[in-house]
């Protein structure tokens, strides 16, 4: 996985625990002993953010070596890392690895099986995710989200462009703006969001490039391909809005060319066993 992470995240993710260091630690007079720490999964899951796990490791002077990477499919009981070193900086760096790691691999556990499901039963369907990443941490999310093999829909407002009913609210010709829009931004795909056929069949005649669906059910996104297509139209239909692990494969089976989704930022955490002990 490329580097995603800065040596500025690590000094805050450290400092956020150990402000004025580890008072358990250093109070009963073990920091310099030499300890080992051994990381493994508790379940299966697609793991993420074990190479950032090691540089916390190696931020704080301890020997950290990465089992496996992050995108592969650990099974229960796998060891991702181990990490050898004085007692004060295996202490330091062992909570906000175990739990850094747990986060980010739920989150890639659960694209990684929202994709399989949908593939399943459409193998081309592309599974993207929404800009609802939690404010400050969409570096993180967006490394789990890929780590699952998925892709960002929508990384924020500055490089993609959907127009949502709200801003056609401000439209008084929503064909011709469209057209303007298009024009002025030659080189962007247009996407425009609807909430039901109605709305498909209105806003055909500007020709966007994605119908973005959101929160019909599968039945109502097949009728959207069927008249998108019988139309001649080559604008792709996406299924956004609810989209889960339950229902992932009825979209997908409904014609749904793209899945955009937020449920993998909501994803249980991982359950990540941590064991330390002398060395």
């Amino acid at each position: 996985m490329m580097k995603w992470w800065t040596e500025a995240l690590l000094d805050e993710l450290l400092g956020e625990d150990t402000p004025h260091g580890d008072l358990t630690t250093e109070a009963i007079g073990i920091s310099g002993a030499p300890a080992r720490l051994h990381m493994s999964m508790r379940a299966e899951a697609t793991l993420c953010g074990v190479e950032v796990a090691e540089a916390l490791f190696h931020k704080v002077g301890v020997e950290a070596e990465r089992l496996e990477s992050s995108g592969a499919r650990v099974p229960a009981g796998g060891a991702i890392l181990t990490a050898c070193g004085a007692a004060g900086g295996v202490f330091a760096a062992w909570k906000v690895a175990q739990t850094l790691v747990e986060y980010l691999s739920g989150i890639a556990t659960l694209t990684a099986d929202i994709i399989a499901a949908a593939r399943a039963v459409s193998p081309e369907v592309a599974v993207v995710t929404t800009r609802k990443t939690l404010p400050g941490a969409k570096a993180q999310m967006i490394a789990a989200i890929r780590a699952g093999g998925a892709f960002p829909h929508r990384l924020g407002l500055s490089e993609t462009l959907l127009v949502f009913p709200e801003h056609r609210a401000f439209l008084d010709d929503t064909v011709a703006r469209v057209a303007a829009l298009r024009r002025a931004m030659p080189e962007k795909k247009v996407v425009v969001e609807v909430k039901t056929l109605d709305e498909v069949i209105a806003v055909l005649p500007a020709r966007p490039d994605v119908f973005q669906c959101e929160k019909m059910t599968p039945d109502a996104i097949r009728a959207v391909v069927e008249h998108v297509e019988g139309a001649g139209s080559p604008a792709l239909v996406a299924a956004a809005g609810g989209v889960n692990l339950q229902n992932a494969a009825a979209y997908a089976a409904a014609g749904a060319r793209i899945l955009v989704t937020s449920a993998p930022y909501w994803a249980k955490p991982a359950d990540v066993k941590v064991a330390i002990g002398p060395a």
